[in-house]
């Protein structure tokens, strides 16, 4: 009797010691996971792909997805269903073993529309794993191998703008208007506004704005927004700032504009240098150089003035066109000469007529 439970002892010990080795044996322990991409933009694909590290003759393969940001495209490797949060793909070699697969893959594309960066995952999980011909059954693949992409859109970097019009002139408060915009701009969740100024002269700048308690903050020296920073980002940024700018001494200044980010070390977004030119203040304009009144003039004034232009007008041209000498005017010797020689030719003929 002893004999005999000794025996069934050591085939049960020999059974559990197979089965053990079986069980280890029939686990995919190389399956990987990929994606082709980590970030997507509206409108692009992403596939996934999974590589069972050796052939199956049977699968069936659970990807799941966010379908606030992906849609379902197409799927290799199977007969797919998606039920619009996960695409199920089966497989089976109904060939016997002669066309076995030893990877699979699922597309998707991100869907347009969206404005943020978003984190998410694609989620895989398989069960009904076999070699070839089925004669071996693989464990499930109960616990989700996870793959982090992030679908957000094309964004366009931040543009800072200066704006001023007119003259900015010393010692006198200029308003102003510093622009952030951007058609798409990148979310970031605390930034702030932080300026810097350089200049030709020794004269000094400020960029002064007013916050909601209606004090005065210079930029060039603090900085504009909360200490922990301000929010910016989406469709059609254009985050306005009313500022005056205030400087001392007129000559050229180079004032630069950064937004920064404060949960990435002060990290600058943008940066832009603009160059301001400060004239002297408006000089005192003298009696000859003040316009005259405008008043009615008199109908004789109104005569005058014209005349008095005329005569101005003549007077300069005879004083271009003056002659080197004056012509000779009254009788001369030579006039009296020829008016006696022609009395006698006269007297010389009426003779002539009365002797004939």
């Amino acid at each position: 009797m002893k004999k005999m439970v000794s025996i069934v002892t050591a085939f049960l010990v020999l059974f559990l010691l197979i089965f053990s080795i079986n069980v280890y044996a029939d686990a995919l322990g190389s399956v990987d996971v990929t994606v082709d991409k980590e970030t997507v933009h509206p409108g692009e694909t992403v596939k996934i792909n999974i590589s069972f590290g050796q052939d199956l003759g049977a699968y069936t393969v659970d990807v799941a997805y966010d379908n606030n940001l992906l849609e379902y495209v197409s799927a290799e490797g199977g007969t797919p269903n998606d039920n619009g949060t996960r695409v199920r793909v089966v497989f089976y070699d109904s060939t016997g073993g002669t066309s076995p697969r030893s990877s699979m893959s699922v597309t998707f594309r991100a869907k347009e529309g969206i404005t943020t960066s978003n984190p998410t995952d694609l989620s895989v999980t398989a069960e009904g794993l076999a070699n070839p011909d089925a004669s071996v059954s693989y464990d499930d693949i109960a616990v989700p191998i996870d793959k982090s992409i992030i679908v957000e859109p094309i964004y366009v970097d931040y543009d800072i703008a200066l704006k001023v019009s007119g003259d900015v002139i010393k010692n006198e408060e200029k308003d102003m208007q510093i622009v952030i915009s951007s058609s798409m701009g990148k979310n970031y969740e605390h930034t702030r506004i932080i300026g810097e100024v350089t200049s030709n002269t020794e004269g000094t700048a400020k960029l002064l704005a007013t916050d909601e308690q209606s004090l005065d903050h210079d930029i060039l020296q603090s900085g504009w927004g909360d200490a922990a920073g301000d929010p910016i980002g989406g469709v059609d940024v254009a985050k306005k700032l009313d500022v005056r700018g205030l400087f001392s001494e007129a000559g050229e200044y180079a004032i630069t504009l950064k937004l920064i980010d404060r949960d990435n070390s002060d990290a600058e977004i943008a940066k832009e240098t603009f160059n301001v030119t400060v004239k002297e203040e408006a000089s005192v304009v003298g009696p000859e150089e003040e316009n005259p009144s405008e008043t009615i003039p008199e109908e004789n004034e109104t005569v005058n003035n014209e005349n008095n232009i005329t005569n101005s007008t003549q007077n300069t041209l005879e004083n271009e066109e003056q002659p080197t000498t004056l012509p000779k005017t009254g009788n001369t010797i030579y006039f009296a000469l020829v008016s006696i020689i022609g009395i006698l030719i006269i007297a010389y003929v009426s003779i002539k007529k009365e002797e004939e």
